[in-house]
């Protein structure tokens, strides 16, 4: 029998597999089982595939028997969040909005390389509308709770794939992040989440929200499998213009190099400070701080730039560049919308060209004052959000309090590496510790989240919930 089970990262599973000790179907199979003990209640998929699933595992498994080996993710099951095309179903972007038709039930290139790499793809992980909205329950769409506590929400918009992944439902997954949406899930569900780059990895294939602030990059267990997945997905299209070419870019190899010697800034005045963290996520953050000392970097307090500006530049670009995409079927179709998701495109409209030019220029100015910083100091720490995973109605902060409580969007308005990963919980519920580093850093950026890792195991934890057969 093999010692591995779905709570496994992605390097064990694959160690196993090469071993002989489990088949790509045994793993396929227990990640089926989980799905139907638990997905009703944890809203995690949009659209299963099982059948194409376990055709796939089966080919991984004879491939593997004919001695090929196709890498590390090779038989491992896979979540893809429902704003990327996929050959098996549609693309709906959890809306009744989009044609049944998008994206020609084509494979997105971040699709393709999955594929190409082995893995085992198991369905569409359930998304906020047009990666944007709220959890609406008027809906007709699964409503994704948090597996740490099924009254909180996995937070978004890659909702699916981060409470899949905390509940064993597959090992990894894709998401995709405009202001925060792949490392808020990976914070409030105690998993990991990394922000590439802006251009390493093709969007071409998604519903786009923000088309100068998306990105798609994965969620796993660990740094570990971040960077295992990262490096099959990276490489510039003829299809999406954004995506540069930037050679031979392999982040695995230098994951466990550690980081002793490394230049650690803490923005802690920017965030912790800034009125909108809780007092167990400012602990979580000090014994994260002591931590990485402990593992050898020089780690100290740094006055973040720009941090206000930055942030609503990415909220206020966002909307603009949502509401050009939309405006058409905003026309054809408002009342398909839901509330929230209309409320935030619409504001929109009301972005001016010159306040858009202005914007433009805030990320500019972040960018070349951030370049500064990055010549103190090797990476930027903070918590990813000042405060866990909210409760479903639950009296809560107002929206400027809520969005504030964010410690994500300055990165998308940068379009810098960012990686969160579990740091411990608050009041039952995991908390996030983000990583940042210079553009193209992304490889020292996951490099210090395994050593974070090798010393603690907050991201080892498993919810009660998902403890079935």
């Amino acid at each position: 029998m093999s010692s591995v089970d779905r709570f496994s990262t992605i390097t064990e599973l694959a160690d196993a597999l090469r071993a002989g000790t489990t088949t790509s179907v045994a793993l396929t199979e227990a990640t089926i089982r989980a799905a139907d003990a638990l997905d009703e209640r944890l809203g995690v998929y949009l659209a299963r595939y099982d059948d194409t699933a376990l055709e796939a595992a089966a080919t991984a498994d004879r491939e593997r028997a004919a001695g090929i080996d196709r890498g590390p993710l090779h038989g491992i099951p896979l979540g893809v969040k429902d704003i990327i095309s996929m050959r098996e179903g549609p693309t709906t972007a959890q809306s009744l909005v989009l044609p049944a038709d998008w994206g020609g039930r084509r494979d997105a290139p971040v699709v393709e390389r999955l594929r190409a790499a082995g893995a085992v793809l198991t369905g569409k992980t359930s998304t906020m509308e047009f990666a944007i909205g709220s959890p609406d329950q008027s809906k007709p769409f699964p409503l994704p709770r948090n597996p740490w506590d099924t009254d909180c929400w996995t937070g978004g918009s890659s909702s699916g794939t981060g409470g899949g992944i905390a509940a064993g439902l597959f090992a990894a997954g894709l998401g995709s992040d405009t202001g925060g949406s792949i490392r808020i899930p990976a914070a409030y569900c105690g998993v990991s989440g990394h922000k590439q780059t802006f251009g390493l990895v093709p969007k071409s294939g998604v519903v786009p929200l923000g088309f100068t602030y998306d990105h798609v990059g994965p969620l796993a267990r660990s740094a570990e499998d971040c960077a295992l997945l990262l490096d099959v997905l990276v490489g510039p299209t003829d299809d999406d213009p954004t995506t540069v070419d930037v050679g031979t870019f392999r982040c695995a190899p230098t994951v466990h190099d550690g980081v002793a010697g490394l230049r650690i800034g803490v923005a802690r005045a920017a965030t912790v400070d800034g009125g909108f963290c809780d007092p167990g996520t400012a602990t979580s953050l000090d014994a994260a701080v002591a931590a990485l000392a402990a593992a050898g970097a020089t780690v100290g307090d740094v006055e973040f730039p720009l941090w206000d500006e930055l942030h609503d530049a990415c909220f206020l670009g966002l909307y603009a560049e949502a509401f050009a995409w939309h405006r058409p079927h905003l026309a054809r179709a408002w009342a398909d919308y839901g509330f929230d998701t209309r409320l935030g495109i619409a504001q929109g409209s009301l972005v001016s060209a010159g306040d858009y030019v202005q914007l433009q220029r805030v990320r500019e100015l972040g960018r070349r004052a951030m370049a500064v910083l990055f010549a103190e100091v090797d990476l930027v720490i903070m918590p990813t959000t000042g405060r866990p995973a909210p409760r479903f109605g639950a009296p809560g902060m107002d929206r400027d309090e809520r969005l504030r409580s964010l410690y994500t969007p300055p990165f998308n308005s940068l379009g810098l590496p960012a990686l969160s990963v579990p740091m411990g919980f608050v009041d039952g519920l995991p908390v996030g510790l983000q990583i940042v580093g210079p553009a193209f850093a992304d490889a020292l950026v996951l490099r210090a989240g395994a050593a974070y890792q090798a010393r603690t195991d907050w991201h080892r934890r498993v919810p009660a919930i998902a403890a079935v057969d």
